[in-house]
């Protein structure tokens, strides 16, 4: 529990069903904790029930084979958020909602909300499809940056020019030997 809290700091969007004007200001977010599996399952649940749910995703390329296959995984695996008012006593239906585990919480006094400038980082770093987009750091001649996704995933490499169509060209260093390659800004990740 508390790693995932700790790795929140670098996602689906399923905002809450109408309310009077002003009602979502009483809403705070809160960490909930899933059946294996169930992502899909308790989101389709919850926002059934009337609740806000936001589930950050990556997307991950990872070698399968001889090919690179790119994949949208949860960026809190086994977590999303939700939020409702603990005013309001119909928050405790999601603990017995189909997918749900149980809210984390660390004391008997019940759930805790996370922070709302956490949330609103999150958001805003997300697109209209809940898909997290790279931080919008520049990067400059000589950073060092890991490829992200594509036939270089996870190689470092350095920067060494900028084209003005934001086309980056890295040296790689494979097998003992320089490798200039131009790839787009947005598959790096500044190390």
């Amino acid at each position: 529990m508390a790693a995932a809290m700790a790795l929140m700091a670098d996602i689906m969007i399923h905002d809450p069903l109408p309310g009077p004007a002003g009602a979502d200001d009483d809403l705070d977010w809160f960490l909930v904790q899933l059946k294996p599996n169930a992502r899909v399952r308790a989101t389709r649940n919850l926002e059934r029930q009337g609740f806000a749910v936001f589930c950050p995703m990556v997307q991950e390329t990872h070698r399968s084979g001889d090919r690179f296959k790119s994949d949208l995984r949860a960026l809190f695996p086994g977590y999303l958020f939700t939020a409702f008012s603990r005013a309001n006593p119909q928050w405790r239906k999601v603990n017995s909602s189909y997918g749900v585990a149980r809210l984390v919480q660390f004391d008997s006094t019940g759930p805790r909300p996370v922070p709302k400038g956490l949330i609103e980082e999150l958001r805003r770093r997300c697109d209209d499809s809940g898909l997290m987009q790279p931080p919008r750091d520049e990067l400059s001649p000589g950073d060092k940056v890991r490829a992200r996704s594509g036939p270089f995933s996870d190689f470092v490499a350095e920067v060494t020019s900028i084209a003005p169509d934001r086309r980056v060209w890295v040296l790689f260093d494979m097998m003992g030997q320089k490798t200039k390659v131009g790839m787009p800004a947005d598959k790096f990740e500044r190390l």
